[in-house]
């Protein structure tokens, strides 16, 4: 059978887009494309240890793993080449012609935006890493054979990184690939055995399998999680943590214990300072490195975390697993479910450590990690406590940009206070002015400001902390809210005749939890709160949301309402009573947040309100 023609395809647009980016950084942070292939180079590496586990013919007698760097002066190549899975010609085409991924449009958008400095930590952390060789190379060719397929399965890929590539089948006598860098007159100098040592040393140090240059190991290749942790550098934590998350700071908190008990295993875990950019464009992709006897098995074991900690990364190798364990024994292991609880108690702990020995700290890491860990109140009913005494709020009564916690709100309850409450919405300016609030203000009580989309989806999960229980401060009544007997039987013609005249309400009722507004609305305590409909709007999910009539509540004491009482006893009839009743209820549904349904009409009373008041004056 004859050899495959060449063929030239198109790079995918959004692709092209990125290389063209890419190819116009900066280079004062070039470097980094070197990390990226060698990482690559590990990887396919250790996919290939893995299969040989059940099917040791595909190493063809050859376990010497060995990542080579081969730089040649005289035709101004650097060649990074591996020994690991390699890739046939479908594969070649779908992994160095397109981007699958999701994200891809978040990606580029935040890659365009970036600083140059940026760039290159953005490069990694949106697997797109092998195309980081454009940034040094004016031509790349890709040499590979996939192993367990004869030399003349070779394919050869070229490709100037514009817009298009070749692919052809070659013979290759080596299993594995070889990235063939052309490159640049001013990158030459990645051609100097001395700039690739130190460029190694910096970036790949900790890869377990040996980078090799001359037949001189460049790395040292110590499984750092496997060292005594009083032997270790924190220089050499922020190295092993930025060269397997691909983040340019170092984290806030490194964990590195040794499991004992009836399951051993060395787990090294690191909590970032900020939220991976990967998670927050959507990348699902999460969980700890999952080692057994330092073969890698899976990249990214999401058995070994809950989605709300999703946010940690790291290694976790354990020697009582069995090599050839398959993905599908790994989700129903007992012995995966035992280092799960013993992480997630040890990542807990770790923050816990953090918020209490070095506040400031904790309070930008929780900014940024908040609303996933708030997840936790959910998602985890075991250790739902201990994500509760975890969580900041803002309050009514913290200054603007503090917060205070679950613990120390119960702690300052003053005596008869016997719920914790709590408000949702948008922002503190809008909570703070609400209506819903001006009870708590006059009873020096504190109210929860809950400002992140999050909180509306978790509380139904978290009803009470402490054995005290939560309560939405615009739902239902509140303690001491109630009006007494006589001004309800003074009001309560009134408070008929608006609830025939407004009938979008259930309910028409007088409150003491107003004292500077004339009137609001509440929720029933099981219906919807006004933000939970906003954010479901916003979410284009409004057939989820059930017809909820809300209740109206007013103030007796302000002297709208007083006056618009008086109107409705002198005169039941006078059109004004409607007119001002409605504007009682449009004023309510403005400061929940929630849309006026006919804008026009509101304005017109308003209109009229004002010429009257202009014309009496």
């Amino acid at each position: 059978m004859g050899k495959a023609a060449t063929s030239r395809r198109k790079f995918k647009s959004e692709l092209s887009q990125i290389l063209n980016i890419i190819t116009h950084s900066l280079y004062s942070h070039s470097e980094v494309f070197l990390r990226e292939l060698i990482s690559n180079a590990s990887d396919a590496i250790d996919r290939l240890r893995f299969q040989a586990i059940t099917d040791e013919a595909l190493l063809g007698g050859d376990k010497d793993w060995q990542i080579k760097l081969i730089p040649d002066r005289i035709a101004g190549t650097l060649t990074i080449s591996d020994n690991g899975i390699g890739m046939d010609r479908q594969v070649t085409i779908e992994n160095l012609g397109t981007i699958a991924r999701s994200g891809t449009k978040a990606f580029l958008e935040a890659l365009a935006a970036a600083d140059a400095k940026g760039r290159p930590e953005l490069i990694g952390q949106f697997g797109v890493g092998f195309y980081s060789a454009f940034m040094v190379a004016e031509r790349v060719t890709v040499r590979s054979r996939m192993a367990g397929q004869p030399p003349s399965a070779g394919v050869e890929w070229v490709s100037d990184g514009l817009e298009d590539f070749t692919v052809e089948e070659v013979e290759k006598t080596s299993r594995g690939t070889d990235v063939i860098l052309h490159l640049k007159p001013e990158a030459k100098e990645y051609l100097e055995p001395g700039k690739l040592r130190e460029v190694v040393k910096a970036y790949s140090d900790f890869v377990e399998h040996p980078v090799v240059m001359d037949g001189h190991i460049l790395n040292a290749r110590t499984a750092l999680w496997l060292r005594d942790k009083g032997q270790i550098k924190p220089e050499e934590y922020d190295a092993f943590y930025q060269q397997i998350s691909h983040d340019s700071q170092a984290p806030a908190k490194v964990i590195h214990y040794l499991g004992e008990g009836t399951t051993e295993f060395v787990a090294l875990l690191f909590i970032p300072a900020h939220m991976p950019l990967n998670l927050m464009f959507g990348d699902l992709k999460f969980g700890p490195k999952l080692y057994i006897k330092r073969v890698l098995i899976m990249d990214a074991c999401q058995e070994l975390l809950p989605p709300y900690l999703r946010f940690v990364s790291g290694v976790v190798d354990c020697p009582d697993l069995p090599l050839n364990v398959s993905r599908e024994l790994l989700q129903h292991n007992p012995i995966l479910t035992r280092i799960r609880r013993n992480v997630v108690k040890a990542v807990l702990k770790a923050l816990d450590e953090l918020k209490q020995g070095a506040y400031d700290q904790y309070v930008a890491c929780f900014k940024q990690l908040g609303e996933v860990l708030k997840e936790g109140l959910a998602q985890d009913p075991a250790n739902q406590e201990a994500v509760a005494d975890l969580c900041l709020f803002e309050s009514l009564r913290t200054d603007k940009g503090h917060y205070t916690t679950l613990a120390d709100y119960a702690a300052k309850m003053p005596e008869g206070q016997k719920e914790i409450y709590y408000l949702s919405g948008e922002n503190r300016a809008q909570l703070e002015g609400a209506p819903h609030v001006e009870t708590f203000k006059e009873r020096g009580w504190d109210v929860l400001f809950l400002t992140d989309p999050v909180d509306e989806f978790v509380l139904p999960y978290f009803t009470q902390y402490q054995e005290k229980p939560l309560k939405a401060a615009d739902k239902g009544f509140l303690e001491g809210s109630q009006v007494d007997g006589p001004l309800n039987e003074k009001f309560l013609p009134l408070l008929e005749a608006l609830r025939r005249m407004v009938q979008e309400v259930k309910e028409v009722r007088l409150s003491a939890r107003l004292k500077d507004s004339p009137s609001c609305l509440v929720s029933d305590e099981e219906a919807l709160s006004a933000h939970m409909e906003r954010l479901l709007k916003r979410m284009g999910k409004e057939s989820e949301i059930p017809q909820t009539q809300r209740i109206l509540e007013l103030n007796p004491h302000h002297a709208v309402v007083k006056a618009l009482q008086g109107l409705h006893q002198e005169n039941p009839n006078d059109p004004r009573v409607e007119n001002y009743a409605r504007l009682l209820y449009e004023q309510a549904l403005i400061t929940a947040g929630l849309p006026l349904q006919h804008p026009s009409e509101f304005a017109k009373r308003l209109n009229e309100l004002l010429i009257r008041d202009t014309i009496r004056h």
